[in-house]
């Protein structure tokens, strides 16, 4: 019980003092979100009434106790710029973002996985020096170069995957909105063509946002094999008489995949919140788009919700992974009783 009560204060303070950071943060960028809605023409008496009802004059801590107030009311604001809801404005792109980071996180953690074991298993120096070698490009290359590298060979040059179309071709029609998620819409309407339209356009976004994950799972799960494989407890396993493959995948494995939850934990979480240059590039109409466009507005409603979602998302996947960690690792459940 002290153990839950402590990671939900852990959890609690994260938050508030990441909405802390990113409130004062923002607004110490230079410029006056009233005169960008009014414009730079507008008298200073209108961009006096507008600072007053928008609450710009009232002092920084009260402004931030009011915004925690509002926004765990439901209360997000509106856009400075739209004049929209901020939640109406989430709510309409928070699915795509979902969909593109959920496939990449499939795609790095598949890759990672099957990389990982074929590295590791027979030791192959030549497989073991191309993996690690695919390794230090993927978590060495910017978002944004493997994005431009990936359309002018994908896309100009072999013409395999559409290029930055969004979600859908041109005159593609969207699916009847269940979950939000297209390739999921498609299937359950029975509507394949549209279907396959969704998955050809995220495929490669979605590799392209899973390079350099995926090359950081791999590296741990890498590290962590060779840490397991000439355990003595695989040669006992080997001894009753399971071919090595086996005993490699049913227990080298499982030994090892602890490390790497945590860290798969973390990597969703980025993959969640941190594809704004891969959906600028790729024209996906995702949060990421819409944060570029609120950051270069100065629209720090949009922003600071936001960063808001992310910290709470954060803070939840943390959560889950803490979960799935004592049902995968008996030690810990034990670890947790001892300490009650």
């Amino acid at each position: 019980m002290y153990a839950v009560i402590r990671r939900v204060l852990g959890a609690a303070a994260t938050v508030l003092l990441t909405s802390l950071l990113c409130f004062v943060l923002l607004r110490a960028i230079p410029g006056d979100p009233a005169r960008v809605i009014l414009g730079p023409l507008a008298p200073p008496d209108a961009v006096d009434s507008l600072r007053r009802s928008m609450g710009l004059d009232k002092p920084l801590l009260e402004r931030f106790v009011l915004y925690l107030h509002d926004f765990f009311t439901g209360d997000w604001g509106y856009s400075y710029t739209s004049g929209l809801p901020v939640r109406t404005l989430l709510s309409e792109r928070v699915m795509p973002t979902v969909e593109l980071g959920l496939t990449a996180f499939v795609f790095a953690f598949g890759g990672a996985l099957i990389l990982a074991l074929i590295s590791t298993y027979r030791r192959r120096r030549a497989v073991d020096r191309g993996a690690m070698a695919w390794s230090f490009v993927g978590t060495g290359a910017p978002p944004f170069w493997t994005s431009l590298i990936a359309l002018i060979i994908f896309w100009q040059t072999l013409h395999l995957f559409p290029g930055p179309e969004g979600r859908l071709g041109p005159g593609g029609e969207p699916p009847p909105s269940i979950t939000g998620l297209y390739s999921v819409d498609s299937l359950l309407t029975l509507r394949f063509s549209t279907f396959a339209d969704a998955c050809w356009h995220l495929i490669l976004p979605a590799a392209v946002l899973a390079f350099p994950a995926s090359a950081a799972l791999f590296r741990l799960l890498r590290s962590s094999l060779l840490g397991v494989r000439d355990d003595p407890f695989l040669t006992v396993v080997r001894g009753k008489g399971i071919s090595p493959w086996s005993a490699f995948r049913k227990h080298a494995l499982p030994n090892a995949f602890l490390p790497t939850l945590t860290a798969s934990g973390l990597i969703l979480g980025e993959l969640m919140v941190g594809s704004v240059l891969v959906e600028s590039i790729f024209s996906w109409p995702g949060i990421g788009q819409l944060i570029v466009q609120s950051i270069q507005g100065q629209d720090f409603a949009v922003v600071q919700a936001f960063i808001q979602l992310g910290a709470v998302g954060y803070v939840v996947i943390n959560a889950c992974v803490d979960i799935l960690y004592r049902l995968v690792d008996p030690r810990v459940r034990l670890k947790s009783k001892v300490l009650a």
